[in-house]
């Protein structure tokens, strides 16, 4: 994980959840974040969500969330039964041409970003990672 002084903010954003609800990542300041950007279709991204959905459960106590970032093209036809099906526990919004380029335009799916408690990137992960690695960062940045 790169030292705490080099890190970069996080770039802003606001999108609604399946409920039409604004998440503002601003509004999670104060929390370890994981950003996850996927897509139903994506194979590596469904061995991540059961993980995710189990850090959630977790970790939610000690100032933890994650927030699903779908970059599906069908928006809500295809994340919400995907999510209900999954019974995916943390904020799932549907990325926008915006947010996409803010985060260097994502090529891979799945691309995670960890955020530390002032909401700057501590850590990047593109591709599939294993849990570990995912657990490790996190329970690095919520001591």
């Amino acid at each position: 994980m790169k030292e705490a002084a080099r890190r970069n903010p996080a770039p802003p954003f606001e999108l609604k959840d399946s409920s039409g609800k604004a998440i503002r990542l601003e509004d999670y300041k104060g929390k370890v974040v994981v950003l996850n950007f996927w897509a139903t279709w994506c194979g590596p991204c469904k061995i991540e969500i059961p993980w995710f959905i189990d850090f959630q459960k977790s970790y939610k106590d000690r100032g933890f969330t994650v927030i699903g970032v779908s970059l599906d093209e069908d928006g809500w036809d295809a994340v919400k039964p995907y999510i209900e099906s999954k019974q995916v526990n943390y904020p799932v919004v549907i990325g926008s041409e915006e947010v996409d380029q803010k985060y260097g335009s994502i090529e891979a799916l799945p691309t995670s970003f960890i955020l530390d408690r002032e909401g700057r990137i501590a850590a990047t992960h593109v591709g599939l990672v294993s849990k570990k690695q995912y657990e490790d960062d996190i329970q690095q940045l919520l001591q």
